[in-house]
């Protein structure tokens, strides 16, 4: 990734090169990439908006690295920029993210029969307005604390809490059988 970052021409402009400079920004890469990518892949339900949001992370990280490499947590803090890129889309990627999920699941209005794939909680998932998507990925996916989720969202611990029960509870009614009456809670 460095070595592409090197290449451009428009590195030299902001002075990125400066920043990436070492195998510490190589290794935060090699090791958060894969995490980072799963995270916007569940946010955002497209492969490949979720290698541009990744990119576009690891970007600003790079740019801020040597700040960035000097705190606690790194990975929290990319995870935040991925979280508030995915989040931040605007129209365009809504009304794909919505064309995507209505070809994936059909007729909104019919139950789906039962949960037999993964592909069936992604579709379930991408169905979710965003912020909802978000905090359960980062609550339930990645198994953050609340707290951490509260961070990353930039809002309150409280505003996690009600999103998740929202957000379970339509993917509830997404995915359980017309003719089950259990339910998560019980």
């Amino acid at each position: 990734m460095t070595d592409l970052l090197r290449e451009s021409t428009f590195l030299g402009s902001v002075g990125l090169e400066e920043s990436v400079e070492g195998p510490d920004f190589e290794r935060f890469v090699a090791e958060g990439a894969e995490g980072l990518l799963r995270t916007a892949y569940l946010i955002v339900g497209d492969l490949q908006e979720a290698e541009d949001l990744v990119q576009e992370t690891l970007f600003k990280v790079a740019r801020r690295w040597p700040r960035v490499s000097r705190m606690d947590h790194p990975a929290a803090y990319a995870r935040r920029i991925l979280v508030n890129l995915a989040l931040g889309g605007g129209p365009k990627r809504s009304r794909r993210r919505a064309e995507l999920s209505e070809r994936r699941l059909g007729d909104p209005a019919a139950p789906t029969a039962s949960f037999e794939s993964h592909g069936e909680l992604h579709a379930a998932l991408a169905a979710l307005p965003p912020r909802q998507r978000a905090v359960l990925v980062l609550r339930y996916f990645l198994d953050l604390p609340e707290a951490e989720v509260a961070a990353a969202l930039q809002c309150s611990l409280g505003t996690v809490k009600s999103t998740a029960s929202r957000g379970l509870a339509r993917l509830e009614q997404t995915l359980r059988p017309t003719n089950d009456t259990r339910s998560i809670a019980s």
